[in-house]
């Protein structure tokens, strides 16, 4: 009873309390709706310490400053004190960071978040976000402090950065994009989109990698942009003081990663988001596509014809045209009535095949594949629960949900017929996701993302990776210890961990082998290094001319693959005349020659998270000039060379580096730090050698382990001073080397005027088939009377081309020759 009397008496006095202030129900009590505007952090007015990270608060927004090592802090903003879940599917799960030291010392004006090697500036006045070199010199910093405005449709924030751009820095990164490599001035978008026959500076292509690296006055940064929603990045195009990135949803969270060169910027990028793994060997061959090879006799017409003409090849695609309907994971029995005896003689012959994927899974009752993802309900629903569909190739369709870690499971194992029909590699296409007619999901579709939950808005550029993720996982799973060979059209940033990319659709068209130079320069300082274009264009009718410069190109280019669409003429390496032929055929013989250099620079990408390809920009970021150069690119740190990239040329100025290079033709010896003009007739591609370097070749294949050498070829280019290089043998196509069952060869290549003194030492537990070595000198500027290979003179023998070479045990310590 006395409980009752308390309620009575607090309800008489509520009542006694609104009759005095005289209030009115009505049907709205909300009666200020606050505008939906652009809010900005005020003053920070505290800060609290959590392990490696500390939060700050301008009283009901928080900031978040993470120290993940002395060259990375991440930066997050909740808009109203929540932060989201801390989930990424670019970051390493098995990220082991840790800074050397870190300290926050608070001064008058701003608080001060410090490592061995940056600090990161809180300013008290307007909480702009600032960082500094350990001297105090300023890198990066905010405009205006971040951002933010709701998002009444969807729920959450649209979320900005608004960074200072200083007057002469440039810009990197970023993916694939179709533009100059500075990107300075320009304006982007990523959203992964199916962009056939796409042009120069159009925007969005297939990939979405928000990673930028910024040069300014000579030293570098990164900025990630870890966010999956559409983002924008305006670099100083808008407004030339400002650099800004911005999302339709999610959070803004991103990595400043210091350098000061641009390579170490890349390098900390790879330890975020993890290298590429190391391919099978016959994945850096080169490859034979087209959209189709079919039926079987025309499959093997095409690969007989390679063999008959002895020119290398290691790798035969099919297309979908090789499916059942377009139904994934069948075979058409008319064009292919027996595939495992089709590809078992064409292994026999040295070609392993490669067939697609689409994620398209045919709306039919009778397909096991469809009757399995419905059954578990493996399939994207809509936001009312109806299934996605749409039309590709199969025409109805239903789409699997790769962010669900039950469907990637199945997913990986429906590959297990096409393994046991002995199918060596998978090329994951159509996975933007493209849909014909409304080009790609509606936004409401929904997607398990690993139990955090989204719509397509959020899952749109991670759906391509999380597919060919997939694909990779279940492969290696049904391929036992053998490596798999992956490669997917769409992809976010950390996509190497699992697969290698193409640039999708091009143009036969001088244009385009243009970009396809500024495209792979772009996806390998952008963490995507195991790269390659459409050699000769995908659409579009190639000349002769065209199509060899471009198979020059491809040489050097990471992944090496000819593909064409099915309603232009042939592009085998032969379809163009004896005269271009026999140009091809030497160029793809000199990248059979140079694997052993290629196969170690992707064990550099791997190993030590190098960038394969380096523009001059990377090369040399101290020089201003230097930061617009386009057309020379580093393969590896060795080899240097600059694409034809116009009919009719005959010669074009190139600029090399600092150093002494050597004309890998020539055998010319040519100072660096200028430009040089150099003939270019048609069988020839200026390529150079960085002088010291010892480069590794292998005698001329038709296919990667064709047979076993006795000796291994070392080129070694004479130098003043002091170079060092690495050749990196394994088994070429297990994971052995994981348990260091590998052979990791250190050279060191010091240069007198009257003496060369090569030392060397081995890293790993593999034992190569060969014993010798047979080492060529280039360029040595006096007379040879003797070479000592530790402590023993040896004599020089004469090859089967009359050039002197020593032989050496490949176990040699130091070998002196004067």
């Amino acid at each position: 009873m006395a409980d009752l009397d308390k309620k009575e008496g607090f309800a008489s006095e509520l009542l006694n309390e609104e009759s005095l202030d005289n209030i009115h129900h009505v049907n709205n009590p909300v009666l200020d709706v606050p505008a939906i505007e652009k809010k900005y952090l005020g003053k920070p007015t505290s800060y609290v310490k959590e392990g490696n990270k500390f939060i700050f608060t301008d009283g009901k927004a928080r900031v978040e400053v993470k120290v993940f090592s002395d060259e990375i802090i991440r930066v997050r903003l909740a808009p109203q004190g929540s932060f989201l879940e801390d989930f990424s599917y670019a970051i390493k799960k098995d990220l082991d960071l840790h800074p050397l030291s870190f300290a926050l010392e608070e001064t008058g004006d701003a608080y001060l978040v410090k490592t061995n090697a940056v600090v990161c500036r809180i300013q008290k006045e307007d909480f702009l976000v600032v960082f500094e070199n350990i001297t105090g010199k300023v890198i990066n910093a905010d405009h205006k402090p971040m951002h933010w405005e709701e998002n009444v449709d969807f729920g959450g924030y649209y979320v900005y950065c608004t960074k200072k751009a200083m007057a002469k820095e440039a810009f990197f990164g970023l993916g694939d994009k179709s533009a100059n490599l500075n990107l300075r001035g320009r304006r982007f978008s990523n959203w992964n989109s199916d962009t056939y026959g796409f042009g120069f500076n159009q925007d969005p292509l297939y990939k979405t990698v928000p990673f930028y690296i910024g040069v300014t006055d000579g030293e570098a940064y990164g900025i990630f942009f870890d966010n999956t929603f559409k983002t924008y990045f305006d670099f100083a195009s808008e407004r030339e003081d400002r650099t800004s990135y911005w999302s339709e949803g999610g959070e803004m969270q991103y990595y400043y990663i210091h350098g000061p060169q641009m390579i170490e910027v890349v390098k900390h990028y790879h330890t975020l988001t993890g290298t590429h793994f190391m391919p099978p060997l016959w994945a850096i061959g080169y490859h034979q596509c087209r959209w189709s090879y079919y039926p079987e006799a025309n499959v093997r017409e095409v690969t007989s014809e390679f063999r008959k003409r002895q020119i290398p090849c290691d790798a035969i695609y099919l297309d979908i045209d090789y499916m059942d309907g377009y139904r994934c994971f069948t075979w058409n029995k008319r064009y292919f009535p027996d595939p495992k005896k089709m590809i078992a003689d064409l292994a026999a012959e040295g070609f392993k095949t490669v067939v697609m994927i689409d994620p398209g899974i045919k709306v039919d009752e009778d397909y096991w594949v469809f009757k399995e993802g419905k059954e578990n309900r493996y399939f994207c629903r809509r936001g009312d629960d109806y299934f996605m569909e749409g039309y590709v190739w199969p025409g109805r369709c239903q789409f699997p949900d790769y962010t669900n870690p039950d469907v990637r499971e199945w997913w990986g194992t429906l590959y297990r017929g096409l393994v046991e029909d002995g199918v060596a590699g998978v090329w994951n296409d159509m996975n933007e996701p493209a849909v014909f007619g409304r080009g790609t999901f509606p936004g409401d579709v929904r997607h398990y993302y690993e139990g955090y939950r989204g719509s397509h808005r959020k899952a749109h550029n991670i759906y391509g990776m999380q597919m060919v993720r997939s694909t990779y996982d279940g492969l290696k799973k049904l391929q036992r210890n053998k490596r798999p060979f992956t490669i997917t059209r769409a992809a976010y940033a950390g996509t190497q961990r699992y697969s290698s990319v193409w640039t999708g659709d091009n143009i036969a068209t001088w244009e385009h082998l243009r970009i396809g130079v500024l495209q792979l320069q772009r996806l390998s300082v952008s963490g995507l290094s195991f790269c390659g274009t459409d050699i000769g264009g995908f659409t579009g009718e190639p000349d002769g001319e065209l199509y060899t410069r471009w198979m020059q190109f491809g040489v050097f280019s990471p992944f090496m693959r000819v593909h064409s669409a099915g309603d232009t003429r042939d592009r085998e390496p032969w379809s163009f005349g004896p005269e271009w032929e026999a140009i091809c055929k030497k160029f793809i013989e000199l990248r059979y020659q140079l694997l052993p250099y290629i196969y170690s620079t992707f064990w550099r990408q791997h190993k030590y998270r190098e960038p394969i390809l380096r523009p001059i920009a990377l090369l040399e970021q101290h020089k201003a000039q230097n930061l617009l150069r386009e057309e020379e690119f580093a393969f590896g740190h060795h080899i240097l060379v600059s694409p034809v990239l116009h009919p009719g040329q005959q010669s074009k100025i190139v600029y090399l580096p600092e150093g002494s290079w050597y004309g890998y033709f020539s055998n010319v010896l040519y100072a660096g730090g200028q430009e040089h003009q150099i003939e270019t007739p048609l069988d020839e591609m200026p390529i150079f050698v960085r002088a010291g370097s010892v480069i590794p070749t292998y005698p001329v294949m038709q296919y990667t382990g064709e047979r076993n050498i006795d000796a291994l070829r070392l080129n070694i280019y004479y130098s003043l001073g002091r170079q060092d290089s690495d050749v990196y043998i394994d088994h070429g196509d297990t994971f052995a080397y994981e348990q260091s069952v590998y052979s990791e060869k250190h050279f060191i290549v010091e240069g007198k005027k009257d003496s060369l003194t090569i030392s060397q030492n081995q890293e790993g537990l593999y034992n190569e088939r060969f014993d010798t070595y047979k080492i060529y000198f280039i360029g040595l500027p006096f007379a040879v009377n003797k070479i000592e290979v530790d402590g023993v003179v040896i004599q020089g023998s004469m090859d089967e081309d009359k050039l002197p070479y020593f032989a050496v045990e490949k176990e040699f310590r130091k070998l002196t020759i004067e």
